[in-house]
C-alpha cells in the first residue's frame, strides 16, 4: 500500500521526485475528474474543427513542410496512424525502461491539461501501459529536440496502434504478442491525436528527471566524501565557517559549507591539529564550498526549470477554445537543453575536484599518512593506479562537456530551421553522471584508507559511522590486491546511497542537524 496520496494527472503539481515515485510503483496516479472534463471539451473542439473544414495545422492539414496540404475529413484518422509510423525512425540502443516509463507519465500529465484535443480512451490506454508495466521500447537516437522529440515519442506510442515492441515481465516482445496475452486491440486515433502524442519534450524531460535525481545523490555524497577526505588529510575547518560565506552568499556555497562543518563537528582529528603551522590547504579541500556549491546552484537551476516543463503543455497546435487554436513553438527543447548542458558541466566539475583530492591523498604530504596510502611501498604500488582511473574518467567527462545546445542543424526542409539538440544533451549528461559515480566511489575508498591512519583518534559521530559501514564492504588495504573488486563495491555503495542513509539515520539518532536554510530547495521532492 502506497504511503502517498494518489497523484492527479492534469491537476496536481508534478516534480522530478513524484515522477520517479510513480515510475517506480511507489505512488498511484490517476486522471482527475476535472482533468477528464477538460480533456473531453478539448476533443470536442477538434471534432467541430473537422466538421467545419477550416484548415487548422495538424488537424486537417499535413505536417511540417506539408502544412499547406489539405486533408479530407475521411482521411484525418488515417493521417494520425501514418504520422506515428513515418516518424518512427529512431536508431541505437533502447533507452532505459524507466526513462520510457517516465516519458509515458510526463506525456499523460501534459495531455491531461486539456489543451491538446486527445481522446479520453487514448489516455486510458496509456495509463494501462503505465499501470501494468507494459513499456514501449524506444531507440535512444534520432531526436533533435525541436518539433518535440518526434522520433522517440513516435516509437513510444506505436503500441497504441498495435505496432512496435514493448517490454513486459522482463521480456521484449512485439505489441501484437502482448495484445494476444492481454486480450487487447489497437486504439483508434482521432483527428490531431497522433500529432498531440509525438509533439512535446518528454524524451528530454524524462532524461532531465533522471539527471536531477542522480546528480542530487552525487552532490550529497560528494560533500560527505569530501568531509572524510578533510579528516584523512587533516585539513582545516575554517574555510567552512558561516562568517566567511555570508560575505559571498551563494545558496550552494552556504549549504555545502554548513553541511561539511556539521559533519566535522566534535572531531578529535580536527582538534588534534588545531595549533599546527599549516597556513592553508590546497584548493581541492579549501574550496569545496565554492566548487561543490557551484554545482549545486547549477543543479537547482535545472530542477526549477524542469518543474515548469513537467507542468506545461508542450505539444502543437494548442487548442484554447472553438475560436482559437495556436500553432506555436512550445515543443522546442531549448529551455531544458541549455540547463541540461549546465548540469552536465556541474557533474563533470564534481568529478574533476574529486580526482584532485584523490591525487592529493597519494602525495604523502599530510603528516601521518604514507605516500600512496600504504606503509610498505616498492613491492606494493598502493593506491597509485586507482587515480589513473579517475584521471581517465575525469578526462572523458571533459570531452563530453561540449554543450549540445550550441549546435543546430535545420530539418523538415527548413521549416524547423533551429533545433535544440536537448535529447543529445540529456543522454550525454547521464553518461557524465555515471562516470562521476565511479570517480566518487574511488574517492570514497581513498578517503576511507587515509581516514584509517588517524586512528585511534575519532572523527565526528556521523563520519565514524560511515567509515564503519564502508569497512563492512571494503577492508583496509595493507598490501596490493585486485582493486577493481573494491571499486565495484564502492560503486554499489554510491548507487545505493548507503552513506546518505547512514548520515541521515545517525544525525537523527544523535540529534546532529545537517539541515541548512536552503535544505528545502536542495531536495528532489
Amino acid at each position: 500500500m502506497s504511503k502517498h496520496k494518489d497523484f492527479l494527472y492534469g491537476e496536481d503539481h508534478l516534480t522530478a521526485g513524484i515522477s520517479l515515485q510513480i515510475a517506480q510503483g511507489e505512488r498511484k496516479a490517476i486522471i482527475s475528474k476535472t482533468a477528464r472534463e477538460n480533456i473531453r471539451n478539448s476533443q470536442q473542439v477538434v471534432s467541430k474543427i473537422v466538421e467545419k473544414g477550416h484548415p487548422v495545422y495538424g488537424i486537417n492539414t499535413g505536417f511540417g513542410p506539408l502544412c499547406t496540404t489539405k486533408i479530407s475529413k475521411e482521411e484525418t484518422s488515417i493521417l494520425q496512424d501514418n504520422i506515428l509510423q513515418s516518424h518512427s525512425v529512431g536508431v541505437g540502443k533502447p533507452i532505459d525502461t524507466e526513462i520510457a516509463k517516465l516519458m509515458l507519465i510526463l506525456k499523460v500529465h501534459s495531455l491531461s491539461k486539456g489543451f491538446s484535443g486527445i481522446a479520453e480512451s487514448t489516455l486510458d490506454r496509456i495509463l494501462w501501459h503505465i499501470d501494468n508495466n507494459i513499456i514501449p521500447v524506444v531507440p535512444s537516437q534520432g531526436s533533435v529536440g525541436a518539433s518535440g522529440d518526434l522520433a522517440p515519442l513516435s516509437h513510444l506510442f506505436l503500441p497504441l496502434i498495435g505496432l512496435g515492441k514493448v517490454e513486459y515481465k522482463g521480456e521484449v516482445m512485439s505489441t501484437q504478442e502482448v495484445f494476444k496475452i492481454t486480450n487487447k486491440q489497437p486504439t483508434p486515433l482521432g483527428p490531431k491525436e497522433g500529432l498531440a502524442l509525438i509533439n512535446g519534450t518528454q524524451f528530454i524531460a524524462a532524461h532531465a528527471v533522471q539527471i536531477v535525481s542522480k546528480l542530487y545523490n552525487c552532490l550529497s555524497q560528494a560533500d560527505i566524501i569530501g568531509a572524510m577526505m578533510i579528516e584523512g588529510l587533516q585539513g582545516s575547518i575554517k574555510p567552512f565557517y558561516n562568517e566567511l560565506h555570508q560575505l559571498r552568499p551563494f545558496k550552494g556555497n552556504i549549504h555545502v559549507a554548513s553541511k561539511v562543518k556539521s559533519l566535522l563537528k566534535g572531531s578529535e582529528i580536527m582538534e588534534d591539529h588545531i595549533d599546527c603551522d599549516r597556513v592553508q590547504d590546497p584548493y581541492s579541500l579549501r574550496c569545496i564550498p565554492q566548487v561543490h556549491g557551484a554545482s549545486r546552484n547549477a543543479w537547482l537551476h535545472l530542477k526549477e526549470l524542469l518543474e515548469i516543463e513537467l507542468n506545461s503543455v508542450t505539444d502543437n497546435p494548442i487548442i484554447i477554445d472553438d475560436k482559437l487554436t495556436i500553432s506555436g513553438g512550445s515543443f522546442h527543447g531549448q529551455p531544458l537543453a541549455m540547463a541540461i548542458d549546465y548540469a552536465c558541466l556541474a557533474a563533470s566539475e564534481l568529478g574533476n575536484i574529486s580526482d584532485r583530492r584523490i591525487y592529493l591523498a597519494l602525495e604523502g604530504n599530510s603528516p601521518g599518512v604514507p605516500k600512496l596510502l600504504m606503509e610498505d611501498t616498492g613491492i606494493n604500488s598502493g593506491y597509485m593506479i586507482l587515480q589513473y582511473t579517475t584521471a581517465a574518467l575525469a578526462s572523458e567527462n571533459k570531452g563530453l562537456c561540449f554543450p549540445s545546445s550550441a549546435d543546430s542543424i535545420p530539418t523538415s526542409l527548413g521549416q524547423e530551421d533551429h533545433v535544440s539538440m536537448g535529447s543529445i544533451g540529456g543522454r550525454k549528461a547521464l553518461k557524465v553522471i555515471k562516470n562521476l559515480e565511479k570517480i566518487l566511489a574511488i574517492e570514497l575508498l581513498t578517503a576511507a584508507q587515509a581516514f584509517e591512519f588517524r586512528k585511534p583518534l575519532k572523527s565526528g559521530i556521523i563520519l565514524d559511522e560511515i567509515h564503519k559501514e564502508i569497512r563492512k564492504y571494503v577492508s583496509f588495504a595493507d598490501k596490493d590486491r585486485v582493486f577493481s573488486e573494491d571499486i565495484e563495491k564502492g560503486i554499489e555503495i554510491i548507487k545505493n546511497q548507503t552513506i546518505i542513509r547512514i548520515s541521515n539515520t545517525t544525525s537523527e539518532r544523535e540529534n546532529v542537524s545537517l539541515t541548512t536554510e536552503f535544505s528545502a530547495e536542495f531536495e528532489v521532492y
